[in-house]
């Protein structure tokens, strides 16, 4: 069987261009509180209202429009709803999944730092650090839970159910820290 030279030539090649194309990820560096705190213009705790998803860019990406009816505002001064966006979202039949980017739904109660300035609508702090859900222990004390992060970036880390490290604080509790932090009231 005669073997071609200029076969194996386009074989090389092809791998090579492969080997050359640009692989792309997203790294996020977790912020420490007080870092989050001060970067973010706006924290405030609400009940979302509505999620809706848009076509944005000239590549016609999708993202969702999250709106919130305020409760507590704990930095900044928004008014009595606000609106943020989010990676995720879903226009008709066509949906855009963004790992580690936070999903809402109406109803959801949550504290949010958000960053971004107008004409821009404002976006989570580092893509889900700053998304913090609300829920209630069984007498109705509201209690924040924490974004599960991905670690300091320098070795395995473990998440371990239970671990004392990642517990839940009482709402007021969170509050009065970030007022704290923030240098408000």
């Amino acid at each position: 069987m005669r073997r071609h030279p200029w076969a194996w030539f386009a074989v090389v090649a092809a791998l090579t261009s492969c080997a050359l194309t640009p692989a792309y990820a997203t790294v996020i560096l977790p912020a420490d509180f007080a870092e989050m705190v001060n970067a973010s213009q706006l924290i405030v705790h609400g009940r979302v209202t509505d999620v809706r998803g848009q076509l944005v860019g000239s590549r016609r990406a999708i993202e969702s429009v999250i709106t919130v009816d305020v409760i507590d505002a704990m930095k900044g001064a928004p008014g009595p709803t606000i609106a943020f966006r989010t990676l995720n979202g879903q226009v008709g039949r066509y949906r855009r999944v963004t790992i580690g980017a936070p999903e809402f739904a109406r109803g959801d109660e949550v504290v949010v730092f958000l960053r971004g300035s107008a004409p821009e609508l404002p976006a989570i702090f580092g893509l889900n650090q700053g998304a913090y859900r609300v829920a209630r222990t069984a007498d109705g004390t509201p209690f924040v839970t924490q974004p599960i992060l991905i670690g300091d970036g320098t070795t395995a880390q473990r998440l371990v159910r239970g671990d004392p490290g990642r517990r839940t604080p009482a709402l007021d509790e969170f509050a009065r820290q970030v007022r704290a932090l923030a240098g408000t009231r």
